[in-house]
């Protein structure tokens, strides 16, 4: 019976690991036919920023699954407790692969990321009228291309815009980017423009209720106004000196 079982789970484990190796490498080669089939250099900047670190990552996790059940292939005989312990240990090694993995796609690949999409940015554009490179316009001389909507995007950095232009034939191309700070999108102009100039707790938060926190919202082009409340979490209680509770902020 132990040795059926057994030549049941080699077959059955084998082809499962090759399954799950098969699926993480059609990611990473589905993911690398999707940049080389992106000739736009703002797509591929735009498909990289938001999609390349979680590819990799799925890629990885399917092929980490298929190295701990292969490796438990490799078993002479087969008895349930050592079996258990054995794929235990297999399944604790992957996750420790596997935190490693997360931690150099989270903490430094973005900076290989970054360098690849700064290229990317920068790098002169075709113009589609003459097929000649085109001029990337500096700050002051991209205002006459954006309407007041976008400089106000710009100005409140949320927002930061390239514009190239053909010189030869007057094309010109203007992509968007995120800016260095946070703003939302605004209901009125629809410009992201939306930003926080004052927060008010309208309720200060207790042992027993939570509080409120009122955020006041203006856009820096339209003028528009909104506010949004926010709950505070109720305040944690510890043991005093003399075992009574004492609120603590």
């Amino acid at each position: 019976m132990n040795e059926q079982m057994l030549a049941s789970w080699k077959e059955w484990g084998t082809l499962i690991s090759y399954a799950l190796a098969a699926v993480g490498v059609i990611v990473y080669v589905v993911h690398l036919l999707r940049l080389v089939s992106t000739k736009d250099f703002k797509a591929r900047y735009d498909y990289i920023s938001k999609h390349e670190i979680n590819m990799l990552w799925i890629s990885a996790l399917f092929l980490i699954g298929a190295g701990v059940v292969f490796f438990n292939t490799f078993v002479d005989e087969f008895s349930m407790v050592w079996f258990l312990v054995r794929l235990f240990v297999s399944i604790m090694l992957g996750l420790i692969v596997g935190v490693i993995i997360q931690n150099v796609l989270k903490f430094y690949y973005p900076f290989y990321v970054e360098k690849r999409l700064k290229r990317l940015r920068y790098s002169p554009r075709i113009s589609p009228k003459t097929g000649k490179p085109m001029k990337l316009l500096s700050e002051e001389e991209e205002d006459v291309y954006l309407d007041e909507g976008m400089q106000a995007e710009e100005d409140a950095f949320s927002v930061d815009y390239d514009v190239w232009i053909d010189e030869e034939s007057g094309y010109t191309k203007i992509e968007k980017y995120n800016g260095r700070l946070h703003a939302l999108r605004c209901a009125e102009c629809n410009y992201q423009t939306l930003k926080v100039v004052k927060e008010e707790i309208m309720r200060s938060p207790t042992t027993t209720d939570e509080g409120e926190l009122m955020k006041f919202y203006q856009c820096g082009y339209c003028g528009h106004k909104e506010r949004k409340a926010f709950n505070i979490a109720k305040l944690k209680e510890e043991l005093g000196p003399d075992k009574s509770t004492v609120p603590v902020s």
